[in-house]
């Protein structure tokens, strides 16, 4: 049915408002298209932590930063206190320290006690003595008369009792072989008790305590003296009599009145015995005149 003017009019209008109401609508969403894209710029990017960074600068040429902390940004460097950080608590530092560790106190244990092992040989008590210390030993010990008459009386039994054992032992040895066996023995001990390592030393200090003295002429009679005696041996026990040390006390405990140390020190028994010498024979070469005559003294 063909459509009247006023039918037409309505139709054209309303197409014309329904294509200014798209046209509307598409600039509205393209504006938000627009404005979201906008607000999206000014977004920034998520932050990446000072750990983050590292992780990546170390991990290797194909990382960012192609594996040195270097590149990184300054902001973003670790510090020095970090790097000692991360330097002290490292596997490998850690290890080398315990090492370290138990080394130190290897080293400082005393094995010795750990495995029961006996104590080392001391040394010897003989060191060296200075000149001050043997006039001291001089001046801090003198004897009486009395006192070097009694020992020179057991000296002289001593000797004597020795003398008839030997005697007799020897005469026995003429038809004993066990006698002979046992006098060589007796000999052996009397040679050993002689020896002395020791002897050019305890010799030094005899010399210059003697000289001390003023007997510096007498010094060879002192020598041969104690030479015969005891071999300048400041160990040296009798084993007849027991007779102990360089004079040869009897008994040895005597020595004691010069010091205590007197079972290992050379100048208290020289001290000791030079002032024996002195009470009883006046100097060495009274001393020894009087050894020569009768084989004591």
């Amino acid at each position: 049915m063909p459509q009247s003017h006023g039918t037409r009019r309505r139709t054209a209008s309303a197409s014309a408002r329904a294509r200014s109401e798209q046209r509307r609508g598409g600039r509205r969403r393209g504006g938000e298209r627009d404005a979201g894209s906008r607000r999206a710029a000014r977004v920034p990017a998520p932050r990446q932590s000072p750990e983050d960074l590292e992780a990546l600068a170390a991990s290797g040429p194909s990382g960012p930063y192609g594996g040195d902390e270097r590149a990184l940004p300054d902001r973003y460097r670790p510090g020095k206190r970090r790097r000692a950080w991360r330097l002290l608590t490292h596997n490998v530092t850690i290890t080398v320290a315990g090492i370290a560790v138990l080394a130190g106190g290897v080293a400082f244990v005393d094995w010795d006690k750990v495995l029961g092992e006996a104590d080392p040989p001391k040394a010897a008590a003989n060191g060296p003595v200075s000149t001050n210390d043997m006039l001291a030993h001089l001046q801090g010990f003198d004897m009486d008369a009395v006192t070097a008459d009694s020992i020179a009386a057991a000296k002289e039994r001593a000797y004597k009792e020795h003398q008839a054992y030997m005697k007799k032992l020897k005469e026995k040895a003429k038809k004993d072989a066990a006698a002979r066996a046992k006098l060589k023995a007796e000999q052996e001990k009397e040679r050993l008790a002689k020896s002395n390592p020791s002897a050019a030393q305890n010799k030094s200090y005899g010399k210059k305590m003697n000289a001390a003295k003023g007997w510096g002429n007498c010094w060879s009679s002192l020598l041969t003296l104690w030479n015969h005696e005891s071999g300048w041996n400041e160990r040296a026990t009798n084993p007849g009599s027991g007779a102990y040390g360089i004079p040869q006390a009897l008994p040895g405990s005597k020595l004691a009145s010069a010091g205590s140390d007197w079972r290992t020190s050379s100048p208290t028994q020289i001290a000791w015995g030079l002032g024996y010498i002195k009470a009883r024979y006046h100097d060495p070469c009274g001393a020894w005149s009087w050894w020569s005559a009768h084989h004591w003294y």
